[in-house]
C-alpha cells in the first residue's frame, strides 16, 4: 500500500534488561518492578529532608537574621548622606541627575533635602544619620551597601524580589532556599521562623515568605505577635509525656501507611506532628522572655514604648538562632501605607517613627550576638525593597526609588 516506506519489524530483539523489563508483557513488567521499588523504598524509610548538610565551600555564618524593614526605608535620611541634594533643595531636578520612574511624583516635582544630621562613626569612619544613635555604636560590625537596585518600583513586585530574586510570586523565598541548601540544626524548633508585624501584612502578603515550588517541608513557621507566639505548646494537664508520645506515634504509624511518597503536602503534615511534640517539651523554655535578665530587657527596650514589640521580636531572633534555627525574619511595617517605612505624605513623620521603634532594639541584637560569640556565626540583614526618591511628593513625602538604595 505503502511501497516507498520501509518495513518495521514486528519483533525487536532485547538488547539488554532494561528494555526486557520495558518490554515484558508489554510493558506490565517495567510497572511491577517500579511497584516493588517503592514499597523497598518505603520499608528503609525516607530519607529527612532537613538533616543537616554540609556547605559547598567553608563559611563561618550558620544562621541569618533579616531585619525586614518593609515599605522602602529611606537611604537620604539613614546610611547614605546626599549633601548636593540639600544644597539643591526645592529646584527642579538637574538633567545629570538622569530619569528614574516613579509611581505619584509630578513631572514638575522639586527636589526635597533632607533634615537629618549625619556623623562619621567608629573606626571605619561610616556616615550614619541622626535617626539612628544606637545603631551607630555598633557601625563597626556593620557592612553599609549603597549600590542596590532592584527592577521595579511597586511594593509586592519589588519585595518578591528581594525575597527570591523574581519580580513575581511563586518561587521559593531566601529562607526556604536556605533550609533546602543546608538543613535544619534544630529538632525541636520549626528551622525558618517569620515575625511579622502586629500592625498588619506586607503588600506582598504570605507568598513573600513561602517555599514557591520546593517540597513544603521547607515552609516558614509565621509566629504570633504578643506574648504567646505560638499556641497550644502546653500539654494538656493529667497526659503523661509517654501517653502524649505514645498518641503521636500513633499519628505517625497511621500516616506512614498510607503515605504517597509523592505527596509533599502529607510529608510536611507528618512532619509538623513531630515538631509540634518536641516542641512542647523544650520550646516553651525558649520563648519564655521572662527568663532573661533584666539587663538584657532593658537593653532590648522590653517593657517600654515604643521599642517593646520589635524589641521583643529581635530578642526572640537571638534566642532561637542560639538554639539552632537557621532563618529569623523579623519584620518591621505592615498594614496601611503609613503604619510601614513607606513615607509618601511625610517623610519626618514616618521614618522618625519607625526608627524610634527599631532602633535600640537592632543595635541590642547586634550586640547581644556578638557578646555571646553569636555575630560571628550569624548574618544579620537590615533592610527593605527599594529606597525614596530624592523628589517631594505632596510637598514633604518622597515616592519609591528602585534605582539605588541602601542595605
Amino acid at each position: 500500500m505503502f511501497p516507498d516506506q520501509p518495513r518495521l519489524p514486528h519483533i525487536r530483539l532485547t538488547r539488554n534488561r532494561r528494555e526486557f523489563i520495558r518490554d515484558a508483557f508489554c510493558g506490565f513488567g517495567g510497572l511491577a518492578l517500579a511497584s516493588m521499588l517503592h514499597d523497598e523504598a518505603v520499608r528503609a524509610g525516607t530519607p529527612d529532608p532537613l538533616a543537616p548538610k554540609l556547605p559547598p565551600l567553608p563559611v563561618k555564618a550558620r544562621s541569618v537574621i533579616f531585619l525586614f524593614m518593609s515599605g522602602g526605608p529611606s537611604h537620604i535620611e539613614t546610611f547614605d548622606p546626599k549633601p548636593l541634594l540639600n544644597q539643591l533643595d526645592g529646584q527642579p531636578r538637574p538633567k545629570e541627575f538622569g530619569e528614574a520612574k516613579y509611581q505619584f511624583i509630578q513631572e514638575n516635582a522639586k527636589l526635597l533635602g533632607t533634615r537629618r544630621t549625619f556623623q562619621k562613626y567608629g573606626a571605619s569612619g561610616i556616615d550614619v544619620s541622626d535617626l539612628f544613635p544606637h545603631t551607630a555604636r555598633c557601625v563597626d560590625d556593620i557592612a553599609v551597601l549603597r549600590s542596590c537596585h532592584g527592577d521595579s518600583v511597586v511594593h509586592s513586585a519589588a519585595q518578591y524580589e528581594l525575597f527570591s530574586g523574581r519580580v513575581m510570586p511563586g518561587f521559593p523565598s531566601l529562607g526556604s532556599w536556605l533550609l533546602y541548601g543546608l538543613g535544619s540544626e534544630t529538632r525541636s524548633l520549626p528551622s525558618y521562623v517569620v515575625m511579622p508585624d502586629p500592625t498588619g501584612a506586607s503588600v506582598a502578603g504570605q507568598p513573600l515568605f513561602m517555599h514557591g515550588f520546593l517540597p513544603a517541608v521547607y515552609q516558614p513557621t509565621m509566629f504570633r505577635p504578643g506574648g504567646r507566639p505560638v499556641l497550644n505548646l502546653d500539654v494538656a494537664s493529667g497526659v503523661a509525656p509517654e501517653r502524649r508520645r505514645e498518641t503521636i506515634r500513633l499519628i505517625r504509624d497511621l500516616n506512614q501507611a498510607t503515605l504517597d511518597s509523592a505527596d509533599q503536602e502529607f510529608a510536611a503534615r507528618i512532619n509538623a506532628y513531630d515538631l509540634a511534640f518536641r516542641m512542647q517539651t523544650e520550646a516553651p523554655e525558649i520563648l519564655d522572655l521572662s527568663r532573661e535578665t533584666r539587663e538584657t530587657l532593658d537593653l532590648y527596650g522590653v517593657g517600654v514604648k515604643p521599642t517593646d514589640d520589635y524589641g521583643r521580636r529581635c530578642l526572640l531572633a537571638r534566642k532561637l538562632v542560639e538554639e539552632g534555627v537557621r532563618f529569623v525574619c523579623v519584620v518591621s511595617g505592615g498594614g496601611p501605607g503609613n503604619m510601614q517605612w513607606d513615607a509618601h505624605e511625610d517623610i519626618e513623620e514616618n521614618h522618625v517613627r519607625k526608627a524610634a521603634e527599631t532602633d535600640q532594639p537592632v543595635a541590642a541584637l547586634l550586640t547581644d550576638l556578638k557578646r555571646r560569640g553569636l555575630l560571628d556565626t550569624t548574618l544579620v540583614l537590615w533592610g527593605g525593597e527599594f529606597g525614596r526618591s530624592p523628589e517631594a511628593q505632596s510637598g514633604k513625602g518622597r515616592d519609591h526609588h528602585n534605582l539605588g538604595f541602601t542595605m
